[in-house]
């Protein structure tokens, strides 16, 4: 977006940034003293066996009578799968329509290609009738960054609502890198931060006060809980009593945490379970990850959720990405390995949205994109646009259950079970060993199906093999997902 990572150091007046993972942000030798929230909402991840997920209207319907609907196709027992739905609409972007860098005819042509549903952008109103022409285009919704102005925010969501293009409100945009200027006062990353707690309370308000917004979330400010110079309480979503905050108890910021968790982290070390590792709830390691934004913050220390209240908090993440020209870069094939595996471990992991930065490259703010100068796709937009097009699914319906284990799962290998609106289930399973290797990995489908069929999102999105009759299937995995289909 308009920032970089808030540990990216800008050339003088360029504003372009030096790479990925320029600095580090003060390591905690031990989890804090949480403070739990009480009950949180979101999915639970875990590993073991055939990873654990996002479960969305799974088993049979319990329903009776002739009227009650049809049980999901699927097993009577085993994995509840999650919404193919849900997983495609996590897959977003941001753009930067707003600051003139990009053309909002060319945008939506290049994220149908892609088939990414949802874009990010800066707050701002003469870009309004752009994000509506871009979701009429090509059906992709908008979550508009604040401007600043409750007011402001409020009118471009509200336009974006009655043109049924808009996907959420999100707060001030890092403030430890960009002072939030609200009620005559200005942030300070080394002073306070009354004036982003104020901001995003009032602006939280006025979405759930206006019923023209019913049902539109609000995310929290990007960067704000781990960074805050004082413990305005930014860190959680509702001030819980007791949390020693300057702001009130019960005040309301937001109802998804926000982290900028880029997968690059501070080191640009492209190691095993990378992406996995970066959408870790609980890890404080070498991304701003949902722990140090949320549990214990970066910055001054202060304690926010307890470990077992971050597994369920409502997240997202509004920008992750790597880049592949500049310092800390990776290949182009390596980035769109990565961003395969990236979607799915956010998804798997508990996180709603995934946007990653950018979608085009652009020679001010980087070559971070899925696209190049000129729209055209690298290899991370054609490999996204082949996983997109292979899992395409224009329905939704409640999932059933698939009995499939992974016997032995190795530590890098990882799996994620969709089903489609049709009744197909597409089981994704990736490793992340991108530095070399891979595992042979038998995944028992605990009885003889009909056909299953086996996808490669690398090499095009034809099957690779088609099998009849096994109740057993063995890949081999490397550094990607590949997607099995029955």
């Amino acid at each position: 977006m308009a920032s970089l990572p808030r540990w990216f150091i800008p050339l003088a007046l360029t504003g372009v940034a030096t790479g990925c993972g320029s600095g580090s942000h003060p390591q905690t030798a031990a989890p804090g003293p949480g403070i739990d929230a009480g009950t949180a909402t979101g999915s639970a991840t875990g590993e073991g066996g055939a990873d654990s997920g996002p479960i969305v209207d799974a088993g049979a319907n319990a329903e009776s009578g002739d009227d009650a609907p049809a049980s999901p196709p699927g097993d009577s027992t085993g994995v509840a799968a999650a919404r193919m739905s849900d997983f495609l609409d996590s897959i977003g972007v941001c753009v930067h329509i707003s600051q003139g860098v990009d053309n909002a005819a060319q945008t939506a042509s290049a994220l149908a290609y892609a088939g990414i549903r949802e874009l990010r952008d800066d707050g701002n109103p003469a870009a309004v009738p752009d994000w509506i022409a871009v979701f009429q285009d090509a059906g992709v919704r908008t979550n508009v960054l604040t401007n600043q102005s409750v007011g402001g925010t409020v009118g471009m969501a509200e336009a974006l609502r009655d043109a049924g293009a808009l996907l959420s409100v999100e707060g001030p945009n890092e403030p430890n890198n960009f002072p939030v200027t609200y009620e005559g006062g200005t942030s300070s990353s080394t002073g306070t931060f009354l004036p982003v707690a104020h901001l995003q309370r009032d602006l939280y308000a006025a979405i759930k006060a206006d019923p023209n917004l019913a049902g539109i979330p609000v995310f929290a400010s990007s960067e704000s809980g781990g960074s805050e110079p004082d413990n305005v309480g930014l860190q959680f979503l509702t001030i819980p009593p007791d949390a020693g905050t300057t702001m009130p108890a019960g005040t309301q910021y937001a109802d998804y945490a926000n982290t900028h968790n880029y997968v690059c982290g501070h080191s640009s070390d492209l190691v095993d379970n990378v992406c996995w590792n970066a959408t870790d709830p609980t890890l404080n390691g070498d991304w701003d990850g949902l722990y140090v934004e949320y549990g214990v913050t970066w910055n001054r220390g202060f304690a926010g959720y307890s470990d077992s209240a971050l597994e369920t908090l409502p997240r997202v993440s509004t920008e992750t990405g790597w880049l592949t020209t500049g310092m800390g870069s990776i290949t182009e094939e390596q980035q769109a390995r990565v961003f395969l595996n990236l979607y799915a471990a956010g998804f798997k992991r508990g996180w709603t949205y995934t946007f990653i930065y950018m979608m085009r490259d652009d020679p001010v703010q980087g070559y971070w994109g899925l696209f190049d100068t000129s729209y055209n796709p690298k290899t991370s937009g054609t490999y996204v646009h082949n996983m997109t097009t292979i899992l395409a699914d224009p329905g939704s319906a409640p999932t059933g259950l698939l009995d499939y284990s992974i016997a032995s799962e190795p530590a890098t290998v990882h799996d994620l079970l969709l089903q489609k609106s049709s009744g197909t289930f597409e089981l994704l399973v990736w490793d992340e060993r991108p530095t070399g290797g891979s595992d042979d990995v038998d995944v028992d489908l605990g009885h003889a199906r009909a056909t299953v069929t086996i996808y490669d999102p690398t090499t095009g999105t034809a099957p690779t093999q088609v099998l009849s009759e096994v109740s057993s299937v063995m890949v081999t995995v490397s550094d990607h997902p590949v997607v099995i289909e029955l």
